[in-house]
Order: C-alpha cells, then sequence, then structure tokens
C-alpha cells in the first residue's frame, strides 16, 4: 500500500524550517533515494586534493562536510527512532562543530568515507520504510524543538541538500539555480 504522504507544518520546526524547505514536493524518501544513488558518484570523481579542499581558511574541507553530513543524519534518525517508538524522554541537541576534531580525517581514506555515508543512508532509508503512517506523525522533543519523524526525514533530506548546494558553489565552482 502507498503511504500517503504530505510536508510538515514548517512553522512548527523553526530553527530546521531552511532545510525542509529545500525538499521539494512531499516525498523525502525519493530525496534519499536519488542520492544515495547519486551523491556517491559526485564523491567517487574527487581527487584527493579536492577532498582536502577548504574553499576558506577555518571552513571545513570536503571530508569533514561529508562526515558531518553523516554524523547529522545518524542524529536526526535516532531521534526519529526514539520519537516513533513514543518515547517521551527529551532528547538533547548536539553541537556540530564539537564533532569535527574528533573524525580523525587524516586516517579516512575517501573510500571510507563514501562507504560510511551508503551504510548510513542504508539504514536511513530502511527505518522510515518501515514506519506506520502514525509512527510517521507522532511527535517528540529533541534539541529543546518539537519535532515528527516525518519532519526529521525532511530535515535529513533538506541538509544534504543544503550541503551538496555549498559543496557545488563553493568547493568545485559550479553555477547553480535550483530553478529559484
Amino acid at each position: 500500500m502507498e503511504r500517503e504522504l504530505r510536508r510538515p507544518v514548517e512553522d512548527d520546526d523553526l530553527p530546521f524550517t531552511t532545510y525542509i524547505k529545500n525538499v521539494p514536493g512531499i516525498d523525502f524518501m525519493k530525496i534519499l533515494r536519488d542520492n544515495f544513488e547519486e551523491t556517491p558518484k559526485m564523491l567517487y570523481s574527487w581527487n584527493d586534493d579536492q577532498w582536502n579542499n577548504r574553499y576558506e581558511i577555518n571552513k571545513w574541507n570536503l571530508k569533514e562536510v561529508i562526515l558531518h553530513i553523516v554524523d547529522t543524519e545518524r542524529i536526526f534518525a535516532y531521534r526519529a527512532l526514539r520519537i516513533a517508538r513514543h518515547d517521551s524522554t527529551p532528547l538533547p541537541g548536539f553541537e556540530q562543530d564539537d564533532y569535527i576534531p574528533y573524525l580523525e580525517i587524516d586516517h579516512r581514506s575517501p573510500s571510507s568515507i563514501i562507504e560510511e555515508y551508503l551504510d548510513t543512508r542504508r539504514a536511513t532509508l530502511s527505518m522510515f520504510k518501515n514506519f506506520s503512517d502514525d509512527m510517521m506523525l507522532y511527535a517528540g522533543t529533541a534539541g529543546g524543538n518539537v519535532l515528527t519523524p516525518l519532519s526529521i526525514g525532511f530535515i535529513i533530506a533538506g541538509h544534504e541538500i543544503h550541503h551538496l548546494k555549498i559543496i557545488r558553489e563553493r568547493y568545485l565552482g559550479e553555477v547553480l539555480n535550483f530553478g529559484q
């Protein structure tokens, strides 16, 4: 049976509205599946200089950006799981910049980063695919914000879109308009 999809109410998730708005239409799962196919193609095309590139001093290099996408997806997927299972415990926020020094990127090959991206996305897709409609709409608190697994799915997809746009524009120098 096909799930009846809808967009989350964007005003309900003010800190994450930008990410939700990045997702076109109502099917965040399509974005996650499409990026599961397309993002690795882009990542495999980068040479070592590109992987280590920072578009500005004190900005993350591409290894750090991709691992940030992975870490954020894991954290938000965990939140979605807890909320979908009706865990009413308020979940803490996280400070993304505190994670970067501990990525140990000097010991990470591009292929290991791509593999981690794929493993994480595969798990995220499986989890959301198996949530019922009721589970997708149950509300919980994470980082002081009321979220649903539905809104979290949009946040994960929109967060990746946000960073892919920055990668293409600032790191790779592509000119994009994304229909805007």
